[in-house]
């Protein structure tokens, strides 16, 4: 056991001197990371599978992803899936739109100034490249899969920024963060395994820091992506019940009471603002909120 532990420390370790951008990066990151957590791997990559039709763009652009690659990706881990789909993701409508990311950071300027930021599960670095311009020290991305960091690295030449390949069910960072966000990466989470991520980005963030993410309205029974999510749910469904390893990607397991409730449990005060750059629906509720979870 002695043995493990010590292994994964140097693996912890081993990975943040490699995403290291600069060599002051090193200062930083023995403040701001925990040395006795083990870094583990687990397939929860950045996409947008919580996304509503304002969110919606076209699957097969020409240089996205073809119909077999996503077939591929589909038929893989989520891990391997995804290191796959790394270089065209930027491609494809799973990459959140940058309406999105400027409607987050325009809601959140008034709410800062921020110091240290993180993006939890970064993917390629689009919503941690949003952060830039709210901290004012850092901004660190964490993903699962090392084929999307790897294209965040290569998008990216600001010094302050970080990648670090970890499981974010237990990142390997102190509580030393403001803010906190994520785009799109919730339906790679089961219902049952919310409770476990949101108590670890709270141990992540400072008392008082903030975590935030843009959360879209179910479409009604009437519309045809009503029809679309929860057919692609049980197929998915399906093919994880007779295929292993299982790609874990759902759209309709992440509904704003029961995720409200969860980050209350997991010792945040939550409340939420509407996007009003994505309208309103019929009843007059708003198509997109923006959940603010504060850090007690």
């Amino acid at each position: 056991m002695r043995t493990r532990g010590k292994r994964a420390r140097r693996e912890s370790s081993a990975i943040f001197t490699a995403v290291s951008r600069r060599a002051n990066f090193e200062e930083w990151e023995r403040s701001h990371v925990r040395d006795d957590r083990p870094v583990a791997i687990h397939p929860f990559p950045a996409t947008a599978a919580g996304r509503y039709p304002p969110y919606a763009e076209r699957v097969f652009s020409p240089r996205g992803p073809s119909l077999r690659e996503l077939a591929v990706q589909a038929l893989s881990s989520v891990e391997r899936g995804y290191d796959l789909l790394a270089p065209k993701f930027d491609h494809t409508p799973f990459r959140t739109p940058d309406r999105v990311l400027d409607a987050v950071t325009g809601a959140l300027r008034p709410l800062g100034p921020f110091d240290a930021g993180l993006d939890v599960c970064c993917g390629t670095g689009a919503g941690a490249r949003a952060l830039r311009p709210l901290c004012r020290t850092r901004v660190a991305g964490v993903d699962f899969s090392a084929g999307m960091l790897a294209v965040a690295r290569r998008g990216d030449s600001s010094p302050l920024d970080a990648w670090v390949r970890a499981d974010v069910r237990a990142m390997p960072f102190r509580p030393v963060f403001d803010l906190a966000v994520s785009f799109g990466a919730f339906g790679h989470f089961l219902p049952d395994e919310r409770p476990g991520l949101f108590r670890e980005v709270r141990r992540c963030l400072r008392p008082g820091g903030l975590f935030a993410f843009p959360i879209g309205a179910p479409p009604p029974v009437t519309s045809p992506w009503y029809w679309a999510f929860r057919g692609f749910d049980a197929g998915m469904r399906v093919r994880n019940a007779l295929r292993r390893p299982p790609f874990v990607m759902y759209y309709r397991t992440f509904p704003l009471g029961p995720v409200c409730a969860d980050l209350r449990r997991a010792g945040f005060t939550v409340t939420s603002r509407p996007l009003e750059e994505f309208g309103r629906r019929g009843d007059g509720s708003p198509s997109v909120r923006l959940v603010l979870a504060r850090a007690h």
